[in-house]
């Protein structure tokens, strides 16, 4: 990972008033969140950003590399700071399971609902099926007609997977 991506993908949000926006004025900046050790001190940067008003509104103009359900033109969330608090795995895990699963569910209940990452379902299929041990059980002589890939199938119906990479959530979470 080079610099300008390290310094480019870091969560932000563009700081703006509404009553410079009112007069014709974008004015502000943009303020990488992972400055901040919580709501409160970011707030506080935004203030002293907006000295020259006297009691200023807050305005998020526009935001990136976080995901958009803690987006608010007028505020930001406690909830975003915990987000941001995770490891880089985790929030991975839990944005893919928003984007792909529920973005209504809680970051503990898509990290529980992970079933891992595999180069495809087929792998997956057989790592299960031998983790499960369900081949184990099925004498020798009779797993030839054990029918994996219907049974791979029959899994992901309530399996979900996603476009990068064949990563797993349990649906039934």
């Amino acid at each position: 990972m080079t610099i300008t991506e390290i310094t480019t993908n870091r969560p932000a949000v563009y700081v703006g008033t509404f009553a410079k926006y009112n007069a014709g004025s974008i004015g502000g900046a943009w303020l990488k969140l992972d400055d901040y050790t919580d709501r409160e001190e970011f707030l506080e940067a935004c203030a002293k950003l907006h000295s020259d008003e006297s009691d200023p509104e807050l305005m998020f103009q526009d935001f990136e590399n976080f995901p958009e359900k803690f987006y608010s033109e007028c505020d930001i969330s406690d909830e975003l700071f915990e987000f941001l608090e995770m490891d880089e795995d985790d929030r991975q895990i839990v944005e893919l399971f928003w984007d792909n699963v529920d973005d209504s569910a809680s970051a503990e209940s898509a990290l529980e609902a992970y079933q891992g990452c595999h180069d495809s379902e087929e792998d997956w299929a057989w790592e299960v099926l031998e983790d499960w041990g369900i081949l184990a059980r099925i004498p020798e002589q009779y797993q030839c007609y054990f029918d994996a890939k219907a049974w791979m199938r029959d899994q992901f119906m309530n399996f979900v997977h996603t476009s990068r990479g064949v990563h797993v959530f349990n649906s039934n979470y």
